[in-house]
């Protein structure tokens, strides 16, 4: 006589999905998700309202009518920014400064970093003390000026750069997430033969993307939302970053100084001028955004833990 002892197929199926979530934890999640969507919803609708805005009338905009979508379909702004041949050399100048800083500001920071995460490196601690010190005193506005100056740096494309080629914080962030990396990697690679730069080329920097990526998107939003140093060292409007030209842009809108266009044109310009800047300026980092977005949790996680 044979006698089946095989569990029926439902407890089998039941077992195989796991233990069900407590009655809590789906309090909990439902809790997460109402608490998260509306977090959404109040991080979007300031970024709707400015797109709404731009494509709006004036007359709307100043009655505070225009909430999600636009009232009195309107392109006079957009019109009048991008038909302007210095809106397009400044926004060309903003790429090339964005580029440009970005990759010097990688490979100094990416050097510096992976230099102060060797704990047996001779002077580390000196090393580190200059980093933290400039990250918490500063020469002041004048001095950097005087010097900037005296280096005969005005006007040109590296008092943009220079300045802020190296961000203190993700200094930290890539020194830590070098030191979290196997250093037996390292050493194989040395007993192969390979020197500090090949390791750094060829073994530490392939298996740092995530961090790679997060610095990136960090040095290229600051540099291209900076408007300062442009304003503060370039003389020549045709140097300007695009930043420094939608202010100047918004300040003569405001105050009425826009003698190129006709009464309605000029009232409709200032009505959404801000609105339109601020779209023209964010939209490329936005469509950038998604292509690193995912390297970006990872990136700071990473090199934030230590252990």
């Amino acid at each position: 006589m044979t006698v089946d002892v095989r569990e029926p197929p439902a407890r089998t199926q039941q077992r195989s999905r796991g233990p069900r979530p407590s009655r809590g934890y789906r309090v909990f999640q439902g809790v997460n998700a109402v608490i998260l969507t509306v977090v959404v919803a109040v991080t979007l609708y300031p970024f709707i309202n400015i797109l709404a805005r731009s494509f709006s009338n004036e007359r709307y905009i100043r009655t505070g009518q225009v909430n999600l979508l636009p009232r009195g379909f309107n392109l006079t702004t957009y019109r009048h920014v991008m038909s302007d041949s210095a809106f397009w050399t400044n926004y060309r100048n903003t790429l090339v400064y964005t580029v440009v800083a970005t990759i010097i500001s990688m490979v100094l920071t990416t050097c510096y970093a992976y230099v102060l995460s060797k704990r047996h490196l001779k002077g580390r601690g000196f090393l580190v003390g200059v980093a933290l010190f400039t990250m918490f005193f500063n020469g002041g506005l004048i001095p950097n000026y005087v010097l900037v100056s005296h280096l005969n740096l005005r006007n040109t494309l590296w008092a943009v750069v220079l300045p802020n080629a190296i961000s203190v914080f993700n200094l930290l962030v890539m020194k830590s997430f070098f030191e979290n990396q196997p250093v037996e990697l390292e050493e194989a690679a040395a007993v192969d033969g390979l020197g500090t730069y090949g390791i750094l080329l060829r073994i530490v920097l392939p298996l740092s993307k995530a961090v790679i990526a997060t610095m990136i998107l960090f040095y290229a939003v600051f540099f291209w939302n900076s408007w300062f140093s442009g304003f503060l060292y370039m003389d020549r409007s045709d140097l300007f970053p695009v930043t420094v030209y939608l202010r100047n842009l918004i300040a003569g809108a405001t105050t009425g100084s826009d003698q190129t266009a006709s009464s309605d044109s000029a009232i409709q310009i200032a009505g959404n001028i801000q609105a339109v800047t601020v779209v023209l300026t964010v939209a490329p980092i936005m469509l950038v955004y998604p292509f690193i977005q995912r390297y970006f949790v990872s990136g700071v996680m990473l090199g934030a833990v230590k252990g």
